[in-house]
């Protein structure tokens, strides 16, 4: 198998199975008082240390959630409705069109079921957001926006957002500023810094740990209302007992992770430009999507390419039989396939769009994944440009 689907998930890192196969062993709740409850606790917050000082954060920031989901969820629900109640005025909620459906359908909630009125901020070709046009967007009616969200870096296509000037811009308004850091976490620097976001969601199976464990970084200050009610736990934002095994590998991952991206991010981008430039010698007119591969603006494990007159479903099956694994760049929903809402809003062609496949890279790729690709590419994309020939003469 040749796995080019990291930006999905990425296979748990050793140091982070350790910490998780030694926790689950042992038995105790954090909330509880007696000996084994105390353990617990003393890993849960020695592993909030751990991720606060990778993400430049006070610990007392760092709340534990179940994934990127609930973190998104958590930060643009809590941030309205706490706003709202403040402030009855601020209905506006400011986005990105390319942002990932976790943060896209919440606003989309928000809007139908209470009161919001979402606004998706433009991009250039590349997939960015210009400080420029958030600034416009908020200076329409600043003292009704309740709250701006781009993510820190695409998840399809790799675009690395100016997020420090897109906080800068919000905080001049007095708005808070979320980002989705689920892909840039782990690949490039994260932090909270002096003037950045107001919260970071981070997730652990993007960077090596286990699937089901994230945080919401929530800067001091920055009110919160709760999704779920219960324990009080986590400063009374999320309530639940807390997945002490999952903090741990988190904690483990993310410091393994973030040590070794500096020489990681270099190792990434000559696999991916050499990726690229092979795939696009077997099929000369394969296209590249989002940002250039020179500079920092993409990801270093990303590439994102459409082959014309295919379509993405198709190469994905066939590469699959092939045994190498990637992501097209559509969503399906209800077993209509649609073209990605991300290439859309950068001005692509639905026709473009539909013909795209996501390849990412990770701490397990190799030069051999890259070469198991290049072997493969050419043949199955005369195959599927042959059967895109052969349903557009039928009507299919």
């Amino acid at each position: 198998m040749t796995y080019l689907d990291h930006a999905a998930t990425t296979p748990m890192r050793p140091e982070a199975l350790a910490a998780y196969a030694a926790v689950l062993a042992d038995t105790g709740n954090a909330s509880s008082l007696h000996a084994s409850g105390r353990r617990a606790r003393r890993i849960v917050e020695e592993s909030r240390e751990t991720l606060a000082g990778v993400l430049g954060a006070r610990p007392s920031d760092v709340v534990f959630t179940g994934g990127g989901t609930e973190g998104d969820n958590l930060a643009l629900k809590g941030l309205y409705w706490a706003r709202r109640r403040v402030e009855p005025a601020r209905r506006r909620v400011l986005v990105s069109a390319v942002e990932h459906r976790a943060v896209l359908d919440t606003v989309q909630w928000l809007g139908a079921e209470q009161g919001a009125e979402v606004e998706l901020l433009d991009v250039d070709a590349a997939g960015t957001v210009h400080p420029d046009t958030l600034a416009a967007a908020i200076e329409r009616d600043p003292a009704a926006v309740a709250l701006v969200s781009v993510m820190w870096a695409n998840s399809e296509v790799g675009t690395v957002e100016p997020v420090a000037e897109l906080a800068a811009v919000a905080h001049r308004h007095g708005v808070p500023f979320h980002t989705d850091a689920v892909q840039a976490f782990g690949q490039i620097p994260v932090t909270v810094g002096e003037d950045g976001p107001d919260a970071i969601t981070v997730s652990a199976h993007k960077i090596g740990g286990p699937v089901g464990v994230g945080a919401l970084v929530v800067r001091r200050g920055l009110v919160l209302e709760p999704l779920t009610h219960g324990g009080g736990q986590e400063r009374d934002i999320r309530s639940g007992t807390l997945n002490t095994a999952g903090a741990a590998a988190f904690a483990a991952a993310a410091s393994t992770a973030c040590a070794q991206a500096p020489r990681e991010s270099v190792r990434l981008a000559a696999l991916r430009d050499r990726l690229v430039r092979r795939v696009q010698e077997k099929v000369p007119g394969a296209v590249l999507n989002g940002a250039g591969l020179s500079g920092s603006q993409r990801l270093p494990g990303n590439t994102h390419l459409t082959f014309p007159g295919c379509e993405g479903d198709s190469l994905l099956m066939l590469l699959d039989a092939r045994g190498i694994e990637c992501s097209t760049g559509s969503a399906c929903s209800a077993g209509v396939a649609r073209p990605s809402h991300v290439l859309l809003a950068m001005g692509a062609s639905e026709e473009h769009a539909r013909g795209s496949l996501r390849f990412s890279l990770g701490h397990t790729s190799c030069a051999a994944d890259v070469e198991a690709l290049v072997e493969a590419i050419g043949p199955v994309v005369e195959r599927a440009s042959r059967a895109g020939a052969l349903a557009g003469m039928t009507g299919v």
